[in-house]
């Protein structure tokens, strides 16, 4: 579901408004950025809520993750479908999308936290967060495989039709994800240590998550990765946005072409398995390098099919889509497959438990400006001159439908679309690549990492750290060893942010 979904957004949101919502492209960009801000504001308010939910009844039962994916199936099956019903204007979408970008925030970002809840073991989250993303790679497959061959049939409610079979898949995956996952145990000695703590008022909660926030920036490791993130995804982001704008429009394909093109993610399947393997052997920052340097070489490429338009262009397009969607699985598999480890680094600054506030801060991140992207994307379609469908004076593609169907766009709106899915990735890309040249966090650190953490757990004195240790640990904490560890801080078991005082 979750890589389903972002590529919902990030592959098909803006087209299918677009052709056929009846709203133009700025409307659209609109209805997309102001539905992520408010969701990316919510998710800061639902990663702390989920570090502390095992404080109430419901919690304890049904698990503080876990029940927040209990509740978000359902509402799945009934929002979901009402996204993809067609022609229903601006006010509607923003609506229905605002309440599926909630439902969505409230399952994803429990879910997140899980592969640090489940082990601390670096291979075990490894295999986890890959089985994961193996899984996830499916649903980004799914997402255009699914629609071309609907709309391939010319059927005039693919869309629907498309939203009904994912409200299904994406409320299966979740409950399936409800019964097959677990969560750190809480032992009477942690509940009890909670339990007596004063309550605090409400104002103070919120002060106090603003101040949590931002301290995960005081983490080195965490910069550096969210930096990486939010270039990388962003600039995929806008690739994909775009990518079935330029196929229809700039090459002149069809728009079921345009679709299968982006549904060769299938290739992402065994490279997903090749990066997991990668990952526990070589570490992220060779994967980093791997991806980013594939990607950027398929959007040089795919410039030079643009500019030369030969006769082969449809077969030098799948070509290059192979390859770009082979270097976009590891870009997606890697930062998630770094993120579990990312509280370990946190956990030797604060002496806490703080997965889900960082969970809450790069879902936030990523919100934020996936959401600024879709808004650039369609505000340069729309400087263009594109023309919507059923736009007065615009020629169609295909002259036998009526007002659905693409129109013939101008040489300059071409020029915009090819500038747009081309040069604004290449950019992002580049500036992710040279900072994940200075990430730090692999397996040989972590592990050194860790058996500090235990040493230190355990009652060992600072005194005793070794010098590998040292350097391992200001290396990823950005700080020197002696701020480690505070002995001011509170219990490592007590929660981040707390109700009780």
């Amino acid at each position: 579901m979750g890589g389903g979904w972002n590529t919902i957004i990030s592959g098909l949101m803006l087209y299918f408004f677009t052709t056929y919502g009846d709203v133009s492209a700025v409307q659209a960009g609109t209805i997309l950025f102001i539905a992520r801000i408010v969701d990316a504001v919510v998710s800061l308010i639902i990663g702390p809520l989920t570090d502390n939910f095992y404080r109430t009844r419901l919690g304890k039962k049904f698990g503080r993750r876990h029940f927040f994916l209990l509740i978000g199936a359902p509402l799945l099956l009934v929002v979901f479908p009402l996204l993809w019903i067609s022609q229903q204007g601006f006010w509607y979408y923003l609506i229905v999308y605002l309440a599926v970008e909630m439902i969505m925030a409230m399952i994803l970002i429990p879910w997140e936290t899980l592969p640090t809840e489940m082990t601390d073991n670096y291979k075990l989250r490894t295999k986890l967060s890959s089985t994961r993303m193996f899984l996830s790679a499916t649903g980004t497959f799914l997402v255009f495989f699914i629609p071309a061959q609907i709309k391939g049939t010319n059927n005039p409610n693919a869309y629907l039709i498309t939203g009904l079979i994912f409200s299904v898949l994406f409320a299966g995956a979740v409950i399936t994800t409800y019964f097959t996952t677990w969560e750190r145990k809480l032992t009477p000695e942690f509940l009890a240590e909670l339990d007596a703590q004063p309550k605090v008022p409400v104002g103070k909660l919120i002060t106090d998550n603003l101040k949590d926030f931002g301290s995960t920036f005081k983490n080195s490791s965490f910069r550096k990765h969210l930096a990486i993130y939010l270039f990388s995804f962003t600039g995929k982001d806008i690739f994909a946005t775009a990518l079935t704008f330029f196929v229809v429009y700039a090459v002149h394909g069809s728009e079921s072409f345009g679709l299968t093109l982006q549904a060769l993610s299938i290739i992402g399947l065994p490279t997903t398995v090749l990066a997991a393997f990668l990952m526990i052997r070589k570490g992220p920052r060779y994967l980093f390098a791997m991806s980013y340097s594939v990607i950027i070489a398929c959007l040089l490429a795919l410039g030079a099919i643009y500019l030369i338009q030969p006769s082969s262009t449809m077969v030098l397009l799948v070509i290059v889509g192979l390859a770009y969607q082979a270097g976009r699985s590891i870009l997606e598999f890697t930062p998630w497959n770094v993120f579990p480890f990312i509280p370990d680094v946190d956990r030797i600054m604060t002496r806490q438990d703080r997965a889900g506030i960082y969970a809450a801060v790069m879902t936030f991140g990523r919100k934020s400006t996936g959401a600024v992207a879709t808004l650039i994307v369609s505000w340069f379609l729309d400087l263009g001159g594109f023309l919507k469908p059923g736009s007065e004076g615009g020629v169609q593609l295909d002259a036998s439908c009526l007002n659905s169907c693409p129109l013939v766009q101008s040489s300059g709106t071409q020029h915009v679309i090819a500038l747009v899915v081309i040069v604004g990735p290449l950019v992002l890309i580049a500036i992710a690549f040279a900072i994940s040249r200075f990430m730090y966090l692999d397996p040989q650190n972590h592990a050194v990492l860790r058996a500090e953490i235990d040493r230190l757990e355990a009652g060992g004195s600072k005194d005793d750290v070794t010098s590998e240790a040292r350097v391992v640990v200001e290396k990823l904490t950005g700080h020197p060893y002696e701020s480690a560890w505070p002995e001011d801080a509170i219990s490592p078991t007590a929660p981040t942010v707390s109700t009780k005082g």
